[in-house]
């Protein structure tokens, strides 16, 4: 007994100074950066415990007929993102494509990194967050696309824990069930997450059948561009050679996205035209309000140009070899995505209920603008996502995935 303890304290203080070698290998670039990142959390933090005790009505723009703002779409561009790096990196490990295996750690890390980051944000929105995570539990409401999205999406969480301890431990069965499971659970969570969008009669353009799956194929599109990026910075940060088989699973991946990115385009453009035809009342008004109203900047620079027609391009020209051009690409992917996803959420309210109506206070479009503290927190959560992910890159090894299954 007195052996088996002394060798496992061996192997624990080994393990601690390995763990302590690795943080002490990072260069002064990495240290600002990590303190950059860890002081925006704790600015967003600060900022958002502040609204809580002071009221959400002094310090968010949001009100009574704008209630969603920004929180909740970078909440929404986290959680879709989350799901997008679980479904593209269990198509190597989970259903056994060898081209996608080099990516599973590192992905599945980040999946669990976006989806907390997600949960930071959306607390600071919600007034009182524990009391829903308490009567989540002693008072479900199995009614409600809400309670199935947050009930959902803890579950995914857990399984996206259990994968990734499983996949550190080098156990490919437990991670491949666990990895299943998630995969499963994510798209459950993520077609809720768009069912609460498109079973809102009152709200003409988020209303239909296709949004569970629109947000379904967007989030596998989003997760392929964060793949591309977060690898190349993985290495970047490691400072070493990007191994054969890494940018193989890289090219696969920005093939991928490629037609994910055509799946994409094909749905905005009947969203589009199925808002013009006929001009259903409330709808047209937010079409409009995005191909040539308040939002047509939004919509054709960052959601078109940046968020699929760039991309699509740098990754066709790169043809999967040239790294520097699938990087400029997934960037561009991931600032566009970000402002599809603000978009989606605020267009969809700007047109007041009342508008067909002819009510003289409802005549026109609402506005909305994000306050400091809302631009903050969103920002907290994007340090949040860097923090974890650049101390995730020395405590795991850059994530190495062995190559012998």
């Amino acid at each position: 007994m007195a052996n088996g303890a002394e060798t496992a304290q061996l192997t624990l203080n080994g393990l601690e100074s390995m763990v302590t070698t690795r943080l002490k290998s990072g260069s002064m670039g990495y240290y600002f950066l990590l303190l950059l990142c860890g002081g925006l959390v704790l600015a967003a933090a600060g900022l958002g415990i502040h609204a809580m005790v002071a009221g959400h009505d002094k310090y968010y723009n949001v009100y009574r007929e704008v209630p969603w703002g920004i929180l909740i779409s970078t909440y929404v561009f986290f959680v879709v993102t989350s799901t997008g790096l679980c479904l593209v990196s269990s198509i190597g490990h989970v259903f056994g494509n060898q081209d996608f295996m080099p990516i599973a750690k590192r992905s599945v890390f980040l999946s669990i990194a976006t989806i907390l980051s997600g949960f930071f944000v959306i607390a600071f929105e919600i007034k009182i967050p524990w009391r829903m995570a308490i009567y989540n539990v002693i008072s479900p409401n199995l009614t409600s696309n809400i309670w199935w999205m947050g009930t959902l999406y803890g579950v995914y969480l857990a399984f996206m824990f259990a994968e990734y301890v499983f996949l550190l431990l080098d156990r490919h069965k437990p991670a491949v069930f666990c990895g299943f499971s998630g995969s499963v659970a994510g798209i459950a969570a993520h077609s809720n997450l768009g069912a609460v969008f498109g079973l809102l009669m009152g709200r003409e353009f988020w209303h239909g059948p296709y949004m569970p799956i629109y947000f379904i194929a967007s989030a596998m599109m989003t997760g392929c561009s964060v793949i591309i990026l977060f690898h190349f910075l993985g290495y970047r940060i490691n400072k070493e050679e990007m191994p054969v088989a890494m940018k193989k699973a890289l090219r696969v991946t920005a093939k991928l996205g490629v037609l994910l990115i055509c799946v994409i385009l094909f749905f905005t453009t009947w969203k589009m035209i199925s808002g013009l035809a006929g001009r259903p009342a409330g709808k047209y008004e937010a079409v409009m309000a995005l191909l040539s109203g308040p939002y047509a900047v939004n919509f054709w620079v960052f959601e078109l140009g940046l968020g699929m027609l760039f991309p699509l391009v740098m990754f066709i020209r790169s043809k999967g070899e040239n790294l520097k051009m699938m990087f400029s690409g997934a960037l561009a992917m991931i600032v566009g995505i970000f402002v599809m996803r603000y978009d989606l959420v605020v267009v969809g309210q700007i047109v007041p209920v009342y508008h067909e109506l002819g009510v003289n206070e409802y005549k026109h479009l609402l506005s909305y603008a994000p306050s400091l503290y809302e631009t903050v927190i969103t920002l907290g959560g994007f340090g949040l996502t860097a923090f974890l992910f650049l101390l995730g890159e020395k405590l795991f090894a850059g994530h190495k995935v062995e190559e012998n299954h």
